[in-house]
């Protein structure tokens, strides 16, 4: 696979889970994006939710995890490296993929009162995602950060990992905020925005070379 294949396939990826957020926000009646989470828009019982499912956020994590497990092998080589974006592909692309198969219960269950075995899985996937993606993003920033020629992509990789630590903070620290929508939201655009900084910089290495 060469460097433009996986470029396109990391920004269909970005383009198709954005895209499928925003039409979730748009479809729903009263949907709040400040206030609600992602989930809820592609909940079970949504009106919806099955073709933002499958028309959408499942294909973005299949395309997810194929970016992460081909995108490790196009830039420099390291442990750190290999285990950051095999836990990208791991934690966000196929965690993206279960989350879409096992959606949360139709408003997401805040008080978690008798829950459905799709819920339990959901939230847990979710967990997992906002524990270890950002530290994914920061160990190929640190197998990076020796580079010259990496040095933006690396300083990136910094910066949305602690970024993205910080909002996931807030989200857990008090999840019946006002803005849990927002926080989500704004931890979901730094994943996005790394993977597409990094399918720009793998492009441009072909281009360059």
């Amino acid at each position: 696979m060469n460097n433009k294949t996986i470029f396109f396939i990391g920004i269909l990826g970005a383009s198709l889970f954005v895209i499928s957020s925003i039409l979730g926000g748009i479809l729903i009646d009263d949907y709040s994006i400040i206030s609600q989470y992602l989930s809820e828009s592609y909940a079970i019982d949504t009106q919806y939710g099955e073709i933002l499912r499958f028309f959408g956020i499942i294909p973005s994590g299949i395309l997810f995890t194929l970016f992460a497990f081909t995108a490790y092998k196009r830039l420099p080589q390291s442990k750190l490296n290999k285990w950051g974006f095999i836990g990208l592909g791991l934690f966000y692309g196929i965690a993206t993929v279960i989350v879409g198969i096992f959606p949360c219960d139709n408003g997401c269950n805040k008080e978690f009162v008798n829950p459905s075995l799709s819920q339990v899985i959901h939230n847990l996937i979710g967990s997992v995602t906002y524990l270890f993606v950002p530290l994914c993003i920061i160990l190929i920033a640190v197998s990076l950060k020796n580079l010259p020629l990496y040095k933006r992509l690396s300083n990136l990789g910094f910066t949305y990992g602690i970024i993205s630590y910080l909002f996931v903070f807030l989200l857990i620290s008090n999840p019946n905020s006002e803005f849990i929508g927002l926080y989500q939201r704004i931890i979901e655009v730094v994943f996005i925005l790394w993977i597409i900084n990094c399918a720009v910089k793998i492009k441009n290495n072909e281009t360059s070379s």
